[in-house]
């Protein structure tokens, strides 16, 4: 998964992409066992993915009104159809990702 900017998340919004969008902190326990899901997640779905580290973002995070991290953001067409904090499982993931984006 490749870590986003500004620049990366403004094309991705504008072009109307659909993917996850993954806002996490280097420090946080739960930010690294959910980003090991979402790297299994990626090996079993095509789907565009990006990750920003919210230390750098805030403004980004009041923009989305996320609310903690680890959070991962389901966009459909530019727009955001959900948020998950709780990741509870890759197959959990798995069928969210598909409901969504396949």
């Amino acid at each position: 998964m490749n870590e986003w900017n500004r620049n990366d998340l403004a094309a991705f919004l504008d072009d109307q992409g659909s993917g996850l969008l993954y806002f996490y902190t280097p420090l946080c326990g739960t930010c690294q066992v959910a980003s090991r899901m979402l790297v299994v997640l990626e090996e079993l779905v095509k789907v565009h993915m990006g990750k920003m580290n919210l230390n750098f973002y805030p403004d980004i995070a009041a923009n989305f009104g996320i609310e903690s991290v680890p959070c991962l953001l389901i966009v459909q067409e530019g727009k955001v159809k959900e948020a998950i904090y709780a990741f509870h499982s890759v197959p959990y993931l798995l069928e969210k990702t598909k409901q969504y984006l396949t």
